[in-house]
């Protein structure tokens, strides 16, 4: 299908030499070969040269619309080019005043669309602030500061913490260096990197080799060739993507678009066919036939449709703002009621983005002890099989506590925000663990003060340190569990140290990583020595294993149930590994079927295979932007309307292709914000599911504002042809019917876009994509209230004439009638759901009795006052004709309601809500 067009050209469109030279898995000497350089970096001259050629390392300026363009956008709708015909019609009868209101309501709509898009997206300079602008290079053997945007390939670029990375580089040197790439790939934690190649099929995040452009150096040291830069570079393809990418249209508009087209039509043809009819079958005189014709099309065009579908928008849009979701999209605050599939990110949008330390494993055949608490909070306890620990338990995991504070260099600072870690999120979650054991990592750190140390470094996999304490000197060693079990010799045991049993342990790090924790081991030995060395990092008594987990948000499990429960499915697409997704997965209640699918199998998938796969599969895991995207389209391609929520650089594709993209607002980067239609200010999960129910209540409201235009339209539209039919004098003029719409339309039809959410809302499933304005139901409607509002207004106007009233008279009394028979239907069409006569319907809203009181001051001014009836040809109306109209508005009302019991309680409904 179409759809799927944007990722497959995004593949089609990667950079030659992306495609041919997979710098991570080639040695850093061969890459250096390649790029032709080599540690002492380029000359000045060859920089040049390769600047030239290669271009400046920044992205490319995407094409902009200009604000003409975006001007004359707002009038390429058919219901809008409809109004403007009205106005046209209007003005030819020489009405200036209803003209003019009804181009002002044109130019309203135009000015909130406008406005709307001049908060247009602009990912890609998003992306292209994540450049750094300076970097350190080598050129000509000596380090040198250069613009980023200077930068070539085969420049040596130098790397400490803090840095961010100003282009794609291939490492040739790392010493403890960790990079932060969550906005890039999803990787929850700081990645370690270092020199080794890696297979050429690595995903994304496993390109430990490669140091990628925006991303930041979290700690450590490193120098790198530059292999890609400006649109070459991974952050580039992320830009190209979004330029490539055509935005859908919501489901609303493409249904508003059928509709209009629909009605047109219908209005076109039955016009053509009326006038045909009374020029030369009844014999009208053309000119007369003419002005009939004019009047029936005025009483059929919905002038106040767009204008009040529009206000409904802008009003949803508020009530969002409330719920801590902005709308950047005027209609996407309409899409969220219709979607059916949500993709969200896992890092930060499901989960905190804080690591924790659950589980802990310290001595041979103990059970593992679970340990509470949210975040980098110091607060929580630590429990065995369901009990609080006995002291005995609870000192050896004190013990793996202390050893893994003391071989730390991280910080815990209690802010207004709440509790932050300064330095590495793991080193934050083990201070937290401490605290939560009863140690103080101030104290415990000035009683045990650090000689020496060994920095963590990629070759080595550990970080050791060499304390002095009360008790003597101890070595503390934390590091990657595989390389630690190989360097010790005992284990800790309820006596003292034991011989270690390796194998158990290799069972219980199989056992943690299944369950999507990331795992540490943590060692002592005591020694005499005043510094320490790689070969003192020996012989150690192993304390145990820490489990880390980036825990699911607490309101975004509820929530995940709540969207369940609305027949809306989640899949989690994420750029970690598939054993953390699938733990955090089936934390939320997802579920998994005990797979979750990686990128690399989306990637080896046909379009057609990954279609019919997707809707099965909840969790994606190691999955790249192009894959991300992919699966959105092909959600697309199975008629799902799909919600894309993200916070990062690789979720910016997919937001911008999604049929809403949802960003996070204080933790999401300007690229995902600016790709979305919908940011939440919370960066709540939970207010997705608010802003679903906000979506369906519009839609509701919409149906509603469309269930009361249509009928009472086609009323007026029906009276019109019927009298030119039987040949009799028409019951209202023009005029007074351009009055009664534009009058109704502002006073009541717009009170129905404050409607509140009709109880159940969402328990209803998501309606379907191609799921028309009008159904069966609502055509049904059209026919049936326009034929009593036809029979009503024959009936008096008929009785008028009886009772020897004249024709501006008996014209007066069927305005009147049409605006009270409004007045009771507006109460009727309020519930589309649920019965209209009860306690809950009568009291209504403000809005409505506003709306009401507005209606009938106007209407007592088109009859009795004297400016009023000499421009429209009224005549007051006595209080015993009154009675009669509103007793009519009363017979109206118990009718509907009748008739709505027959459908709802004998089967007949024909809607699929």
């Amino acid at each position: 299908m179409a759809e799927a067009a944007p990722a497959q050209a995004v593949r089609d469109a990667a950079p030659a030499e992306a495609r041919t030279a997979d710098w991570h898995a080639l040695p850093a000497d061969e890459t250096l070969r390649r790029l032709e350089t080599d540690g002492h970096g380029l000359t000045a001259e060859e920089a040049a040269r390769r600047l030239a050629e290669h271009g400046p390392n920044a992205l490319p300026e995407p094409p902009r619309r200009t604000w003409l363009a975006r001007l004359l956008g707002q009038f390429n709708n058919l219901l809008i080019q409809v109004l403007i015909a009205s106005g046209a019609i209007t003005a030819l009868l020489g009405h200036w005043v209803d003209a003019a209101v009804i181009i002002a309501v044109v130019i309203l709509n135009a000015i909130i669309g406008f406005w709307q898009e001049g908060r247009a997206e602009d990912a890609l300079a998003a992306v292209r602030s994540m450049l750094s602008p300076d970097a350190s290079a080598v050129r000509d053997g000596t380090r040198q500061t250069v613009p980023a945007e200077e930068l070539v390939p085969g420049d040596i670029v130098l790397l400490e913490a803090g840095d961010r990375v100003p282009a794609d580089l291939r490492l040739i040197d790392a010493r403890g260096l960790r990079a932060q790439e969550a906005a890039l790939t999803g990787e929850s934690v700081s990645v370690v990197k270092e020199v080794a190649p890696v297979d050429a099929d690595a995903a994304l995040g496993d390109r430990t080799s490669l140091a990628f452009s925006g991303t930041l150096v979290a700690s450590g040291r490193g120098t790198g060739v530059v292999v890609a830069t400006g649109a070459d570079a991974q952050i580039g393809r992320i830009g190209a993507m979004l330029g490539g990418i055509e935005e859908t249209t919501t489901p609303l508009l493409r249904q508003i678009d059928r509709f209009a087209r629909l009605l047109t039509f219908v209005i076109l043809a039955v016009c053509v066919a009326v006038f045909a009819y009374a020029v030369w079958i009844a014999g009208y005189a053309v000119e007369d036939a003419f002005l009939a014709m004019v009047g029936m099309a005025v009483a059929a065009i919905p002038e106040g449709l767009p204008a009040v579908i529009t206000i409904t928008l802008a009003l949803g849009v508020q009530r969002m703002a409330g719920r801590h979701a902005i709308v950047r999209r005027l209609p996407a605050v309409e899409t969220l009621g219709a979607v059916s599939v949500i993709c969200t990110d896992k890092t930060g949008t499901l989960t905190l983005n804080e690591m924790v330390v659950r589980t802990v494993v310290t001595g041979h055949g103990s059970e593992p002890v679970e340990v509470s608490g949210e975040g980098y909070m110091p607060h929580g306890e630590v429990h065995q099989n369901g009990d609080a620990l006995h002291a005995d338990a609870h000192s050896a995991v004190q013990r793996l506590a202390h050893t893994a504070l003391l071989c730390s260099d991280a910080l815990l600072v209690q802010s207004d925000d709440g509790w932050r870690v300064e330095g590495d999120p793991m080193e934050g979650a083990l201070l937290a663990l401490a605290r939560k054991t009863g140690l103080d990592p101030k104290e415990e750190r000035r009683t045990h003060r650090r000689l020496d140390d060994i920095p963590f470094d990629a070759a080595h996999r550990f970080m050791a340190t060499l304390n002095h304490g009360p008790d003597g000197r101890t070595i503390h060693v934390k590091g990657a569990p595989d390389r630690l079990l190989k360097l010790c010799a005992t284990q800790m045991g309820d006596d003292g140290p034991e011989p270690i049993d390796r194998d158990a342990w290799a069972a219980r790090l199989e056992e943690l990583a299944k369950g999507g924790h990331r795992v540490l081991a943590f060692a002592t030995k005591t020694t005499s020595r005043k510094a320490i060395g790689m070969d003192d990092v020996a012989d150690l008594t192993l304390l145990g294993l820490g489990g880390f987990i980036d825990p699911a948000r607490p309101e975004a499990i509820e929530a995940m149930a709540d969207c369940l429960r609305a027949g809306i499915e989640v899949k989690m697409i994420t750029g970690d590994h598939a054993l953390t997704a699938m733990a955090v997965a089936e934390e939320l209640g997802l579920s998994t079927h005990g797979e979750a699918v990686t990128g690399a199998e989306v990637e080896a998938m046909s379009d057609e295979e990954l279609r019919r796969r997707a809707p099965d599969v909840d969790v994606f895991a190691r999955a790249a932007p192009e894959h991300k995207l992919r699966l959105v389209e092909a959600l697309q391609a199975t008629d799902n309307v799909v919600a894309m929520t993200g916070d990062g650089v690789n979720d910016a594709p997919a937001l911008k292709r999604a049929d809403v993209g949802i960003a996070m607002g204080i933790r999401g980067t300007e690229a995902a914000k600016d790709a979305a239609r919908v940011v939440l200010a919370d960066d709540n999960f939970a207010s997705i599911v608010a802003a679903v129910r906000e979506g369906r209540t519009i839609y509701d409201n919409i149906k509603k504002v469309i269930a009361w235009n249509l009928p009472t339209n086609g009323g007026e539209s029906l009276v019109i042809i019927s009298a030119i039919l039987f040949g009799i004098a028409l019951p209202m003029t023009p005029v007074q019917i351009l009055w009664i719409n534009m009058v109704t339309a502002v006073a009541l039809g717009l009170t129905l876009a404050f409607e509140p959410a009709e109880p159940g809302v969402m328990d209803r499933r998501p309606r379907r994509m191609n799921a028309p304005l009008l159904d069966a139901e609502m055509v049904w409607r059209v026919v049936l209230v326009s034929a009593l509002f036809a029979a009503a207004v024959f009936g008096v106007f008929f009785w008028a004439q009886a009772q020897g009233r004249d024709l501006s008279y008996a014209r007066t009394l069927v305005v009147n009638l049409i605006v009270v028979l409004e007045i009771f239907y507006l109460f009727s069409v309020r519930y589309l759901h649920l019965p209209t006569l009860s306690l809950r319907a009568a009291v209504g809203t403000r809005a409505v009795w506003t709306g009401i009181a507005i209606a009938l001051a106007a209407q007592a001014a088109f009859t009795y006052a004297p400016p009023l009836q000499s421009v429209f040809e009224t005549q007051a109306v006595s209080p015993a004709d009154g009675l009669l109209v509103l007793a009519l508005g009363v017979i109206l009302l118990v009718l509907l309601e009748v008739e709505k019991w027959v459908r709802r309680w004998g089967g007949l409904s024909t809607r699929t809500g």
